[in-house]
């Protein structure tokens, strides 16, 4: 089989609202964030197999022929289960206990690699996304490695063009990307929703609803700041207090949850003009509403927290809107930028939320999904991290 070489990336995902709606059957949209996972494939010669992953400072190398048992044991179990992941589990020596992010990459690696693959081959991946904040990075690399090794095998063609700096997959081939990539998110999560790597293979923003997703086929890309207050936090604990709020007062909880559902739907719909008739001030007043009556909704059911009211009051300093995204509880910010907010606002309010103690990017919402790149397209200081192995 021959093997091409392939440079990918994907994007991470925020929440722009619906958050902890999205749980009790309300629409959440999931929108594409222009901070991306990159990944390169370089096929080898000496029978070995590498993946090297810098952000969370792992490198691991196997023989061909000690994979060879395991890749056996796999295509006779012809799917994901507990059995399957308990043998790669074994494989690389960890058999009982919480899973770090390293050992969760490291799995979904051999898991998709296994499953497509079976020549010598290194895989370097380098992200300008922080790990374990909510944003979509595990979703991102699992994106980036089924679309890597589909690629690199011809299970799917490359979308490169000879005039083109990037290429995209056509839709079929993208649905099977997701899919297993989807595989790579339930080795690292047990039981994802889904919505994160289907946003890292379409991009732009998606619909969420009742366990169903749906990509919108066109949305305006919207500068923002991205902010991670780094307090951390636990999802389930917070999905269970918004759950324990609503059986203490139904009747105060579920109208909230009903204005959220309403926000989303109203967020939709002005996005949708955004894209059909010339943008104005007046389209950013409204989605600037609809941010701070969220970011309200989301403290009345208990997922604020002070390092966010400081997020919003920072910025509210500054006159630009902000409300977190995700889980809540601490994490991650986004703060909408107006096409005129200039260069002096922006850093003045990078500075003072860093002199916080926060971390924060310039960055988009809403841009491309898994996209196959030439080199020369992607910027210096990461092809620099990705061929150093």
């Amino acid at each position: 089989m021959e093997v091409r070489d392939c440079l990918i990336s994907a994007p991470g995902k925020a929440i722009l609202h619906g958050e902890h709606a999205v749980v009790h059957g309300k629409v959440a949209l999931a929108v594409s964030l222009n901070l991306r996972t990159y990944l390169q494939l370089k096929a080898r010669s000496d029978g070995k197999v590498c993946i090297n992953l810098p952000n969370i400072d792992t490198f691991v190398c196997w023989e061909l022929s000690e994979l060879k048992q395991l890749t056996s044991f796999l295509r006779e179990m012809q799917r994901l289960d507990a059995e399957l992941v308990k043998r790669l589990r074994e494989f690389i020596g960890v058999t009982n206990g919480n899973l770090d992010s390293s050992t969760s990459a490291i799995l979904a690696f051999l898991y998709i690699y296994l499953s497509l693959f079976g020549s010598g081959l290194t895989v370097s991946v380098w992200s300008e996304l922080p790990t374990g904040a909510g944003l979509g990075s595990s979703a991102a690399y699992s994106v980036c490695l089924a679309a890597a090794f589909l690629c690199a095998t011809g299970n799917i063609p490359t979308p490169l063009k000879e005039w083109e700096q990037t290429g995209r997959w056509c839709q079929e081939d993208l649905e099977l990307i997701n899919s297993w990539a989807f595989q790579g998110e339930k080795i690292i999560h047990g039981n994802p929703s889904g919505v994160d790597n289907a946003v890292g293979t379409w991009g732009g923003m998606l619909r969420f609803l009742a366990g169903k997703i749906i990509p919108l086929s066109r949305v305006p890309l919207l500068r923002i700041l991205l902010t991670n207050t780094k307090v951390p936090r636990s999802t389930k604990v917070l999905v269970a207090r918004v759950k324990d709020k609503i059986n203490k007062f139904p009747s105060i909880m579920i109208p909230v949850l009903d204005s959220v559902d309403a926000i989303s739907c109203t967020c939709e719909k002005v996005l949708t003009e955004m894209t059909c008739e010339p943008i104005t001030g007046d389209h950013y007043n409204i989605l600037e509403e609809l941010i701070d009556i969220n970011q309200h909704h989301l403290n009345v059911i208990g997922v604020g927290h002070p390092s966010l009211d400081t997020l919003c009051q920072v910025t509210a300093a500054r006159g630009l809107h902000s409300k977190l995204t995700g889980a809540g509880g601490g994490g991650c910010g986004i703060t909408l930028l107006r096409p005129e907010t200039d260069s002096t606002t922006v850093q003045g309010t990078m500075k003072d939320l860093r002199d916080c103690g926060y971390d924060c990017w310039e960055t988009s919402i809403g841009g491309p999904g898994v996209q196959q790149h030439f080199p020369s397209s992607v910027k210096e200081e990461i092809m620099e991290v990705l061929n150093r192995y």
